[in-house]
């Protein structure tokens, strides 16, 4: 017996060890006490007054005893029986999410191959797609301003859990000097990761604060084509408006319509909402900065700088060129209203041509190193009126501010074929999940500020028609 319980207790020891790639996860997302529970029983079963115990006595009085032990059994029986049925039931439940585990990081590592052949992608690209695809499962179906679910927000927390845990062993080498002539070096986590994570986790728990906080709405959600949405009453309240129609740019038909009352929103249901807004926006930049940030620390492809013009006016065409070059002073608002964009697809494909242009004129300048980080970007921005009469540098300088203002202007734009090509090719598992945790809070803040303007817009129509 106590073979059975040190050997028990040597496989605790040896699955909560740091190194081991299964076990880790498993120690940061569970309890601690998880896996002791049946260890306990089998000791309290083994420590329980049994007959074996018992005096042997003479014939009568050995049944008796034997008769007097038998109901004790019973009891203990009848006591502990669903204590052991709630604790297998426990136990068969952390063994399947434990299973989970392992075949989720057994895919990371093997690269989605399950084979084992080699034959799959690198580890930075699996832990992209992953918390692209956590993303899509958790946030997919959520198309209303309302709280997440318990589950699905359990499942976020202890999945991303995972992925960020993976950086924890993602540090730098740095010398520490101890005042005298030696100097030791010590850990820490990489620069880039030790500023970004921590925002990054800050953002997400801001995010689900506001959505939790969607509880008592004074608006809701028909959905499209009911019956209830074509009527002029019948919803929370017998006077209530449903002729308003959202008007979205990209007429997304799925999404459910949201519904006022007839006198509209309250004064302090209208201010909260704007500041749920304001909120949401500020969280917006910040993550749509850290992904900015992270994607131009990445390298460019050499697959991406093949397919290059040699010349960045057959990138951006004659008419833009013309502007960028000829003008005195450059306004990349002018040049915006002057292309006069309709669509989210014009947008992207002229952020495409822009940046390839912006990519080949600093190659000619020969200040493109295969990546960039953020500070030496804008040391070029500095640099660039010191150069003067370099047209090179000009047409970069203009082509990165033309750059900017469109992706202001049009914050939904998807991803340009550079940023998808350095994905695709990366190979830093760090900058992995810094880009795609900070892609995809982008994409839940932007979706979140365009509910609240949907249900802000529906109120102001009501309000406009009764006056």
């Amino acid at each position: 017996m106590e073979s059975s319980l040190n050997s028990e207790q040597n496989e605790v020891s040896v699955s909560g060890t740091p190194t081991s790639s299964v076990s880790s996860p498993y120690r940061r997302t569970y309890s601690d006490i998880s896996g002791l529970s049946h260890r306990f029983d089998v000791q309290s079963f083994y420590n329980r007054p049994s007959n074996t115990n018992a005096v042997v006595l003479s014939g009568h009085e050995e049944d008796v005893s034997e008769d007097a032990e038998e109901p004790k059994d019973d009891v203990v029986n009848d006591v502990h029986g669903d204590g052991d049925e709630e604790d297998s039931d426990i136990d068969s439940a952390e063994e399947a999410e434990l299973e989970m585990m392992r075949e989720r990081f057994a895919k990371l590592l093997l690269g989605e191959d399950m084979s084992g052949s080699g034959k799959g992608v690198c580890t930075a690209v699996t832990v992209s797609n992953s918390i692209t695809n956590l993303y899509a499962t958790v946030f997919g179906q959520s198309l209303r301003l309302q709280p997440l679910s318990t589950e699905k927000k359990e499942l976020w927390k202890r999945e991303m859990n995972c992925f960020m845990s993976i950086c924890d062993y993602i540090v730098e080498v740095i010398p520490r000097s101890l005042g005298t002539n030696v100097e030791i070096t010590e850990t820490k986590l990489r620069s880039d990761i030790l500023m970004s994570l921590p925002a990054l986790r800050k953002l997400d728990n801001m995010l689900m604060e506001i959505l939790d906080s969607f509880t008592e709405n004074e608006f809701w959600y028909v959905e499209r084509g009911s019956s209830s949405m074509n009527s002029s009453g019948g919803g929370r309240d017998s006077g209530t408006f449903r002729k308003v129609v959202v008007q979205r740019k990209d007429e997304k038909w799925w999404l459910p319509v949201p519904c006022v009352p007839a006198e509209g929103l309250s004064e302090e249901e209208r201010k909260n909402l704007r500041h749920k807004r304001d909120c949401a926006s500020q969280i917006h930049k910040a993550a749509l900065a850290i992904n900015d940030s992270t994607l131009n620390d990445m390298d460019i492809p050499d697959s991406y700088l093949t397919t290059l013009p040699k010349s960045g006016k057959a990138s951006v065409g004659d008419v833009i060129y013309k502007q960028l070059c000829t003008a005195e002073k450059f306004y990349p608002d002018q040049l915006l209203d002057i292309l006069k964009i309709t669509s989210e697809h014009e947008a992207l494909e002229l952020a495409d041509k822009v940046e390839a242009s912006l990519v080949t004129w600093r190659r000619k300048t020969g200040g493109l190193t295969h990546s960039k980080s953020s500070w030496d970007m804008m040391k070029d921005i500095g640099g660039d009126a010191d150069r003067g009469n370099d047209k090179n540098h000009i047409l970069a300088a203009r082509a990165r501010s033309l750059l900017f203002c469109l992706k202001q202007r049009y914050p939904e734009l998807s991803q340009t074929s550079l940023d998808i090509c350095k994905i695709q090719f990366n190979r830093d598992v760090g900058k992995a999940v810094l880009e795609s945790y900070s892609r995809v809070l982008e994409g839940l803040a932007y979706n979140v500020v365009s509910w609240i303007d949907d249900v802000l817009y529906v109120d102001r129509t009501v309000r406009n028609r009764e006056d």
